[in-house]
């Protein structure tokens, strides 16, 4: 093997809905030699465990045959790029007969590599038996578990791929294992090679949110809007040194630089220095990011150690029924008009579940859209003198016939209630759905087996196991940096004149993380930016606690915030469930930095 050999893998999905633009784009333009999908967000897995419900044949990504794979299967074959995607979902064996299908009526012969052994759903009473708890509150194993899936690993996918798959479909792996299984397959990469498999792992981490790395969700939006029609995927150049550089198919829209990308690393990771995959505890602290030509962008300094002993599990379970109403209301006083309409319909409905028996709501939420409702006491004062909004009213109940009286009286009370209100989304009454909300726990990788298949044809691999395992890391607070006290006089700036900034969801915790423009900017951040100080910024949505982590070798910092989202995004009745906007929340926090400094900013 040439030590000048690179692999090109191109990260055609983010999420099960994403553009059916990625994979032609990169297929047609990138020139690639892998083609990797990500479909499984833990909200993902709830809707297709409820599909399946529905029927036997559903439970997985459909996206994936009928309109990334069905159009291109020619091309795809013509050009020798091998595929690897988790739209299994919770049904990796009607996914896969799903394609077989499409692949013999075009007249493409494929050999299909499958992994399963996630699938813990037979082994739900056992491990209710044992004691099992939800692996962040300690909570017990709740009744009504529908679902199980274990977070697999890559070297799976790599046994698939070396019995000569062309494809490989897998059910519940973590998203960065369809990167991470071809580097292993491509570079010989062993078990025990943590630094690379961590270097792997941060190739997949990068891709596996699709044009995020590229220009998408930026927090400089302006650099790249003239391209957001034909937005470039990400691709990441891989060598079997664990380097890789990140660049996009040539003459497409976005931008691939050291803030684009660096957002992108920071995205949902907790600890940098313990992001824990399943075959490697990475170290991403040191990691530095090179901008050496347009659009292409070297990543070097990843760091791994060996992993846990135990594999993640996603499971879910029935808690309940939800429904959302929302209304607009225009003209004066709407603020005021609005949150006594919803006060008004929650007071009136409670009286009725009183007289039927029905008991009280579970949880209720009022937002007021329009009005700064999601900044909290953050929110500008003249938000609450805006004339339009938008009022939605969240409700949760354990009876779904309680909610289907909710849904009938928020059209009852049209004539009774607020002027200057309209229809605020889909005409007719709120749809009241199930909830299908998370626990996640963990198990001893000795009790899960691992399955490759071929074609349906199962195949004898010996999936490899570390020589050692590593415990379970805890977080830890950042150390106080002392500051020196400048001679000169101190102001205020937005923190958005320093950094980019961008933030997600884990579970119930939110992270955001910060990259500064320049290194020089980094000890101002940290000096304003305290765990105190972020706390007290998000205390209208934070019941836990605020950790911050450095990142030297990207001048950056990632908070995490603890039990912060309402359950989760599967249950929660928080407006923005999956903490999408805390990040620009946040850029709007005053950073005290050296008036020269301050002039100094565009």
């Amino acid at each position: 093997m040439s030590s000048a050999k690179t692999i090109r893998i191109g990260g055609a999905s983010g999420y099960w809905g994403d553009s059916q633009d990625a994979p032609r784009q990169l297929v047609m333009k990138g020139n690639v030699d892998y083609l990797v999908f990500d479909y499984l967000a833990e909200v993902t897995m709830s809707i297709l465990v409820r599909a399946k419900q529905k029927s036997p044949e559903l439970g997985y990504a459909r996206d994936f045959v009928d309109l990334a794979m069905k159009p291109l299967l020619h091309e795809i074959k013509a050009r020798g790029i091998k595929v690897v995607a988790n739209a299994g979902g919770v049904n990796v064996e009607a996914c896969a007969a799903a394609l077989a299908k499409v692949a013999a009526e075009a007249g493409v012969d494929l050999k299909i590599g499958t992994v399963d052994g996630d699938n813990l759903s037979d082994d739900l009473k056992a491990l209710r038996g044992e004691g099992i708890s939800e692996m962040f509150s300690g909570k017990p194993m709740p009744d009504g578990m529908i679902s199980a899936n274990a977070y697999l690993g890559a070297f799976p996918i790599a046994a698939a791929l070396d019995n000569g798959a062309d494809v490989v479909i897998t059910g519940r792996c973590v998203d960065s294992a369809v990167t991470l299984g071809p580097l292993i397959h491509e570079f010989g990469w062993t078990v025990d090679d943590y630094d690379r498999l961590a270097a792997g792992s941060l190739a997949g981490h990068i891709l596996e949110c699709g044009a995020q790395a590229t220009g998408g969700n930026f927090t400089d939006w302006r650099d790249t809007v003239d391209g957001w029609d034909d937005m470039g995927y990400p691709i990441a150049v891989c060598r079997a040194d664990g380097t890789f550089a990140i660049t996009k198919p040539e003459g497409t829209g976005g931008i691939v630089s050291r803030l684009s990308v660096g957002e992108q690393i920071l995205y949902e990771i907790g600890d940098p220095t313990a992001y824990i995959m399943p075959d490697v505890i990475c170290d991403f602290s040191g990691v530095t990011l090179t901008e050496t030509k347009k659009d292409w962008l070297e990543i070097a300094n990843a760091k791994g150690r060996a992993p846990t002993s135990t594999y993640k599990v996603s499971g879910t379970y029935k808690d309940g029924f939800r429904a959302t109403a929302t209304t607009v209301i225009t003209g004066f006083d709407v603020v005021e008009k609005g949150r006594a309409y919803a006060e008004a319909l929650l007071k009136r409905t409670r009286r009725l579940f009183l007289e039927r028996n029905l008991g009280d709501y579970r949880e209720t939420a009022i937002h007021l859209i329009g009005a700064e409702t999601l900044w909290g006491s953050n929110a500008q004062p003249s938000a609450a003198q805006t004339r339009e909004i938008i009022t939605r009213i969240d409700v949760r109940h354990d009876e779904k016939e309680a909610l289907e009286l909710f849904s009938k009286e928020t059209t009852g009370v049209g004539l009774s209630m607020t002027t200057g209100r309209c229809s605020g989304g889909a005409s007719g009454r709120p749809k009241v759905t199930p909830v299908v909300a998370q626990f996640a726990f963990q198990i001893d990788k000795a009790r899960i087996e691992p399955k490759v298949y071929i074609n349906n044809k199962p195949v004898n691999v010996d999936i490899p196991k570390p020589a050692q395992y590593s415990p379970v890391p805890k977080m830890q607070h950042a150390p106080t940096e002392p500051q020196e006290t400048p001679a000169g006089e101190l102001v205020e700036v937005p923190l958005i004149k320093l950094a980019a900034a961008r933030s997600g969801d884990k579970g119930n915790n939110a992270n955001i993380g910060v990259i500064a423009r320049k290194a020089e900017y980094l000890p101002w951040i940290k000096a304003s930016a305290t765990e105190a100080a972020v706390a007290d910024y998000f205390g209208h949505v934070l019941k836990g606690t605020v950790y911050r982590f450095d990142l030297p070798g990207m001048d950056a910092v990632n908070f995490l915030l603890t039990d912060t989202l309402g359950g989760g995004g599967t249950s929660t009745l928080h407006l923005d469930n999956l903490a999408k906007t805390y990040a620009q929340q946040l850029l709007a926090l005053p950073i005290r930095v050296p008036k020269e400094v301050a002039e100094s900013l565009n």
